[in-house]
């Protein structure tokens, strides 16, 4: 049984990184199921075993690295909480723990951001879902803030988590894009100097 589920995690995992790398570099609609397969070095037959169609898979993959991102984020707010620092420094580290998954898995910020400007997809009520997931461990830090006094309780918690949170996507993808050259410690640390001056100066 643990050999068998490990297989289909490996079989869905080289699925999902054969679908994103395609479908950013020729788009869904031009992406075939047997051009997945064949990246991912598998029968055709076995991405229908594992998603019913195309669409199910995009679905799934968008979820699945949304819900990792999310876990990423809660994970750095969590580590920063032990070692006793402010809320403020937990919105830091994530920050950074968000560079970080960008960093290792840019082809699928890329299709995450495009699909958020398409309404008309099927998979659009489940991109918003998870969407929130992830905003919601932004809001949650926020919240902290503003009752421990360090941010402002006039700051419109949902409005800011959603900024961060795309700030974060932004710069990024501008970053990969257009200034290769800098490091992901580069592009934290002006990222953590806009969040210090504009956030963390709201309790001042």
């Amino acid at each position: 049984m643990d050999s068998s589920g490990t297989r289909r995690q490996n079989t869905r995992r080289k699925l999902f990184e054969a679908a994103v790398t395609l479908i950013a570099e020729q788009g869904f609609s031009s992406t075939t199921v047997d051009e997945i397969a064949e990246r991912a070095g598998v029968a055709k037959g076995t991405v229908y075993y594992n998603f019913a169609s195309k669409s199910v898979l995009f679905e799934e993959l968008l979820r699945h690295g949304i819900e990792l991102l999310a876990d990423s984020l809660q994970r750095a707010a969590d580590e920063s909480a032990e070692r006793g620092g402010r809320r403020v420094d937990a919105l830091d580290a994530m920050i950074g723990a968000g560079l970080d998954f960008i960093s290792r898995y840019p082809a699928l910020t890329q299709l995450y951001v495009a699909e958020l400007w398409r309404t008309n997809r099927a998979w659009q009520s489940t991109l918003m879902q998870v969407r929130q997931k992830a905003i919601a461990v932004i809001e949650s830090v926020l919240r902290e803030a503003v009752a421990a006094g360090e941010l402002s309780p006039e700051i419109d918690v949902p409005l800011t988590a959603s900024a961060l949170f795309g700030m974060v996507l932004v710069a990024a993808l501008d970053w990969q894009s257009y200034q290769p050259e800098r490091s992901v410690e580069e592009v934290h640390s002006a990222l953590s100097r806009l969040l210090q001056g504009r956030v963390g100066g709201a309790g001042r």
